[in-house]
């Protein structure tokens, strides 16, 4: 097939991933020509969100020769075979529908189900990232409605903001007043390296730490199940970053502290892509890439595909998409748990309206896994279905024997009426090639078990600096109206609204503006 495509470029990239993605338009964004392939019919391979058809696809088939998805499997329940609850009645007389297999398939365009979920700190590294790029305005987002715990054998709201604090009905005054000096005492941690308090615990767990401040055990389960989110062996560092985390971003766009973008977490490959396209990059998507191979002579990475071969000095690669990892071995990283349900999980409390978002991070031992409960509102699936999703590192090739433990945690108490359930693993290299500084071909991390975004970020942000050690990672993008078009006058723009190199190109043209009105 013959392309009208150009053939050399500064980079290419393969696959859209959120890493890929992240690095494609930083690269885009600073004047590189980028060529952005996926085999794939939609943006964001594992990091992407699809509907209920294209799932189960997925899920049939590890056809693929570079899918990272394995050990799938569904099971659509038969509705007279479920437990009903006369709140899961009063739920369907809500909405007046009953849900099937045909129906759901026959809305499978309204879903927007994550294969690799995740929840955003309001002022996390992420959200921070999307602000300063400006490509935050391709996203939209939604207060996370609970954080979430468990007690008694209940899932119950934990108070995040100061006024919920001290509004609970679940503490005791004085435990309100110890949660509250412990959480200032947190937020504090860093500023006096020589804090005597603090420096007995390093080296120490968490867990250690909270006994010594003598909170009761409610508040320490509160802090370790849903504010640190942290295990027994946590360590003492650690435990405090992750609390200081959920401190800085409390206030900021609701009662809780994280964000969830609308329409799922595919979402964001798109945003990058969106903002690498503007700054010139060429997508392709259903095309693989057939062989790839370096030039001896001027170094250069030869990649062919649909007959075309194109040539890069960089190439940054997802696992398994070149042919030369296709036949690495891969292992077992994360177990994935999806559910659709007709009734939420939990009290009415916390899905007062028709519900929400709600995250509950689960312990079993030293293992943990984290559930995230999306209703409507958050644009993930119709009105009168809630998506479940329960994520957790893998410790087997099977998905759901990694996760029944979890599960039974959730469902033995409540059971909500499925319509839908599904298992299936996300795979790494065993020994992944990172690529180092003299080398041409770089290979991204696969997702890893994290709430936020971090990892991957960090991930992106070191590819690109091995690629362009002096340039920016992704700076700031200027609105429409910050553009001068020909003809206009560019004193009108506001100077200091502008990104560093638009503002200097402004300058160049103000002297040259001055230069001819001398002349003349």
């Amino acid at each position: 097939m013959a392309d009208d495509l150009p053939e050399q470029f500064d980079l290419i990239v393969i696959g859209t991933g959120f890493t890929e993605s992240c690095i494609a338009a930083a690269a885009s964004r600073v004047g590189k020509t980028v060529l952005h392939l996926d085999s794939n019919d939609y943006y964001g391979n594992v990091w992407g969100s699809v509907g209920v058809e294209d799932l189960v696809r997925l899920l049939s088939s590890d056809a693929a020769p570079h899918s990272t998805l394995r050990n799938g499997s569904y099971t659509w329940h038969d509705e007279s075979g479920d437990t009903s609850t006369s709140e899961g009645d009063e739920m369907k007389e809500e909405t007046g529908q009953q849900w099937t297999r045909e129906t759901v398939l026959a809305m499978s365009r309204r879903f927007c189900i994550d294969l690799c979920p995740r929840i955003l700190y309001s002022a996390g590294e992420l959200v921070q990232l999307l602000i300063q790029s400006n490509i935050c305005r391709y996203t939209e987002f939604r207060a996370v409605d609970n954080v979430c715990m468990q007690q008694n054998g209940n899932i119950v709201s934990i108070p995040c903001s100061r006024s919920d604090i001290f509004n609970t009905k679940s503490l005791t005054i004085v435990e309100k007043r110890l949660l509250m000096k412990f959480m200032n005492a947190c937020n504090d941690y860093g500023e006096d390296k020589s804090n005597e308090d603090t420096l007995a615990f390093r080296g120490r767990t968490f867990s250690e730490y909270l006994q010594e401040q003598r909170v009761t055990e409610k508040i320490a389960s509160c802090v370790m199940q849903a504010i640190a989110m942290c295990g027994p062996n946590t360590s003492f560092e650690e435990g405090m970053l992750r609390t200081q985390r959920f401190l800085r971003s409390l206030g900021r766009y609701g009662n809780t502290p994280f964000l969830y973008p609308m329409y799922g977490c595919g979402e964001f490959p798109q945003s990058f892509c969106r903002q690498c396209a503007v700054y010139g990059g060429i997508y392709c998507l259903q095309r693989s890439v057939d062989d790839s191979a370096v030039d001896a002579n001027s170094n250069e990475v030869l990649i062919s595909s649909a007959g075309t071969t194109f040539r890069a000095k960089h190439v940054v690669s997802a696992p398994r998409y070149l042919p030369a990892s296709r036949d690495c071995v891969m292992r077992p990283h994360l177990s994935r748990g999806l559910f659709l349900s007709s009734t939420p999980l939990g009290n009415e409390v916390l899905n007062k309206g028709g519900g929400g978002v709600n995250i509950l991070r689960l312990m079993e031992g030293v293992r943990e896994a984290i559930f995230i409960q999306l209703s409507h509102f958050s644009g993930a699936c119709p009105k009168g279905l809630y998506l479940f999703h329960v994520t957790t590192p893998a410790v087997s090739d099977d998905p759901a024997e990694d996760l029944r433990p979890f599960t039974m945690q959730l469902f033995q108490n409540s059971a909500p009426e499925f319509v839908f359930s599904s298992f299936f693993t996300l795979t790494t290299q065993s020994q992944p090639n990172k690529g180092g500084a003299d080398d041409a071909v770089f290979y991204t991390d696969a997702p890893s078990f994290e709430m936020d975004f971090y990892d991957a970020i960090a991930n992106a942000r070191d590819i690109f600096g091995k690629l362009y050690t002096d340039l920016e990672f992704l700076p700031r993008a200027p609105d429409v109206e910050e553009i001068v078009v020909d003809g206009e006058d560019p004193s009108a723009l506001n100077e200091h609204s502008l990104p560093e190199d638009l503002r200097a190109q402004l300058q160049d043209m103000q002297q040259a503006t001055e230069q001819m009105d001398i002349q003349d």
